[in-house]
């Protein structure tokens, strides 16, 4: 019989994952948006490690995260393969979703910044449509120093790894009413309904990945690296 143990922090490939069930992770949220500092959250997945194997400073960006959710599944079948199983995996866009869900009634706004033209503000509507009493827009990223904003607001970028987070780390102390960053990569797509996600089943299998490269197979070098390159890496132990 194999005992399983869940460690709070473990690290894959050199980069520190959080190892916690959804609600430690909603109650480390509530805390940062109660805290007179900032935070920001990184939503891992196995493209990041195989990057930060070669990117020092975005290693450092990730490592420094005040939370590191497990995304991609890759991770989870990797944890497994370290002894160290993960209690979840939470997509980013889900965790987006969530976190729109618990705090659509609290003295908080949300601001979307990235994504293709038109789509953060098609994922504020949806989102605005979906949970009742949200405050959510989206927020041009060349002007968004010059917003004055008095309650605290959390702050989702979709620009994509690593740009999303080597944004964040250079933007988010010029941003005084920002409590929490998340990078979220491709959620705006999802939410808006610019990009149809993989059905639950396929999720559920780890089988994402072929969805993402039937509807875009331009990512097929990001995929490769998710589900060849990180695999290999990890077995080797490097």
């Amino acid at each position: 019989m194999m005992l399983l143990c869940y460690n709070k922090i473990m690290e894959i490939l050199g980069v520190r994952v959080d190892n916690l069930g959804e609600e430690e992770i909603f109650e480390r949220i509530d805390g940062f948006l109660r805290s007179e500092k900032k935070h920001y959250i990184v939503t891992l997945n196995p493209e990041f490690l195989v990057w930060a194997r070669k990117d020092e400073e975005f290693r450092g960006i990730l490592n420094g995260a005040d939370l590191a959710v497990p995304d991609g599944v890759g991770l989870v079948f990797a944890s497994w393969f370290l002894g160290e199983p993960l209690k979840k995996r939470f997509a980013g866009v889900d965790l987006m979703e969530k976190i729109c869900q618990k705090f659509a009634r609290e003295e908080c706004q949300i601001f979307l910044v990235g994504g293709g033209a038109g789509v953060a503000r098609k994922a504020a509507d949806n989102l605005r449509e979906k949970y009742d009493g949200l405050e959510i827009r989206e927020i041009d990223i060349e002007k968004i120093s010059e917003y004055q904003i008095e309650k605290p607001s959390i702050l989702f970028v979709a620009l994509g790894m690593p740009k999303q987070e080597k944004w964040i780390a250079e933007n988010l102390r010029k941003l005084p009413s920002v409590k929490l960053a998340v990078g979220v990569g491709g959620a705006f797509d999802f939410i808006s309904g610019d990009i149809r996600r993989a059905p639950k089943f396929l999720r559920a299998t780890g089988l994402e990945w072929a969805w993402r490269f039937g509807v875009q197979p331009r990512r097929v070098k990001r995929i490769f690296n998710a589900v060849v390159m990180f695999p290999w890496m990890v077995i080797r132990g490097r």
